[in-house]
């Protein structure tokens, strides 16, 4: 993992069209296993007043954060399904700046949490139950265009580190 001193992309920076090795795939599964956990150590003992605050300025609230995660990793999760059972299904994108905005992205982080554990827990026995033929399959995404299930692992793999950095790092930055 590239740690950098961007705030937007304080892991680095994706290329899902770069090649993928056998041990990124099984990097990426990992991320996407341990995600809940490291997500849930990385707002342990927030108050509310912290969990408001953008992790840069101008970004969404830790809250937001978690609740953006939980939001988009259950997308994937579809998405995988989608990849696995149809022939090149084209799936649908959502707005996630608009989704971060919505009444139950106020909720507790704990509501969120829950999502991932149970989300994670499915994804990731998917993940691990895939034929290496498997990770070919094709989807459309409408907005990026067409992906394999790989790309779409490294994506996730990527986004669940991501995502964990930016509270990670606001609370090294604030001394939390």
């Amino acid at each position: 993992m590239t740690i950098t001193a961007d705030l937007s992309y304080p892991v680095g920076r994706l290329d899902p069209r770069a090649p993928i090795t056998p041990e990124m795939r099984s990097a990426a599964i990992e991320a996407i296993a341990a995600c809940p956990a490291k997500m849930r150590e990385a707002v342990a003992g927030l108050g509310e007043a912290q969990l408001d605050t953008p992790y840069r300025p101008g970004g969404w609230t830790v809250r937001q954060v978690v609740h953006h995660v939980a939001d988009s990793h259950m997308n994937g999760y579809v998405r995988l399904k989608l990849a696995l059972t149809e022939d090149n299904p084209t799936i649908k994108p959502y707005e996630q700046d608009r989704w971060a905005t919505l009444p139950d992205s106020r909720l507790p982080v704990d509501v969120s949490l829950a999502l991932l554990d149970g989300v994670h827990q499915r994804w990731t026995t998917l993940w691990r139950s895939l034929r290496p033929e498997d990770f070919g399959r094709p989807f459309t995404h409408p907005e990026i265009g067409p992906l394999t299930i790989d790309q779409h692992l490294q994506i996730y793999g990527w986004h669940s580190r991501h995502h964990v950095a930016h509270v990670t790092r606001l609370r090294e930055r604030e001394n939390w």
